[in-house]
């Protein structure tokens, strides 16, 4: 059973900074003291008495991206069932076994450590309210049916088609911080994963993140896509930020 869920912003070391005081800004949180051999993780920690959701990794390799971490009870026969579903190997250490999907999108095996309030929607000066609350997968199309079965089986969370034919929705209880929202991919890609922010009003809230060092980047249907301090794409959705779903 996932007890919670946490969301990696992966990012280039020498842009890791910028990126984490912009996360930290517009999540309302605060960074906690840097950890690791190289001090290449940092939580960032929302206002008392929520449990964070959000950490930040710096990485050497490549321009970042973002993955999830699963906060399990017993990280052993998650990880065990996650390769009985076509999952990948890739490292694993006492308390933590990292995989990839069988699309490639990378995940962790973590074990949970108590977490369950849910942090509460950010409401800016201006009055705009968003918060961090999902992980797109980003997935090649003809990986995308086998997908969806691995991340609804291995979550067993409700497992739902959006009203779009290229988006389906995989969402936890209430309880969890984070829901998982698969995209089919226009053509073959790597796979791989991106954040997306409810919001009152993409168009204000994009406003403020301009401000912070974001870049606009295009407009979807009901979506924006930006840039953050350090170049990784994310979305401002007009979805509902304390129910998560569309108006």
């Amino acid at each position: 059973m996932i007890r919670w869920a946490y969301a990696f912003v992966d990012r280039p070391r020498d842009r890791f900074p910028q990126a984490c005081a912009f996360w930290a800004a517009v999540t309302g949180s605060h960074l906690s003291a840097p950890r690791g051999a190289t001090d290449e993780f940092v939580t960032l920690l929302p206002p008392d008495p929520a449990d964070a959701y959000v950490k930040a990794q710096a990485v050497d390799g490549g321009p970042g991206g973002t993955h999830l971490d699963l906060a399990v009870d017993d990280v052993a026969a998650t990880a065990a069932e996650a390769r009985a579903l076509g999952a990948a190997p890739v490292h694993a250490e006492d308390g933590l076994e990292v995989l990839r999907s069988p699309a490639g999108v990378l995940f962790c095996v973590v074990p949970w450590s108590g977490e369950t309030s849910r942090p509460a929607p950010l409401t800016a000066p201006d009055g705009t309210v968003s918060i961090l609350d999902q992980v797109c997968v980003d997935i090649p199309p003809q990986s995308y049916d086998t997908e969806i079965t691995f991340w609804a089986t291995l979550t067993g969370w409700e497992s739902t088609p959006s009203t779009r034919p290229e988006f389906h929705r995989v969402t936890p209880p209430r309880t969890l911080p984070l829901r998982l929202l698969l995209q089919r991919l226009e053509s073959p890609s790597p796979a791989g994963a991106h954040l997306d922010l409810a919001c009152s009003s993409p168009d204000a809230v994009r406003a403020r993140h301009e401000t912070l060092g974001a870049t606009y980047v295009s407009r979807g249907a009901n979506w924006l896509v930006m840039r953050d301090p350090a170049g990784v794409p994310y979305c401002l959705t007009g979805r509902d930020p304390g129910t998560g779903g569309l108006p």
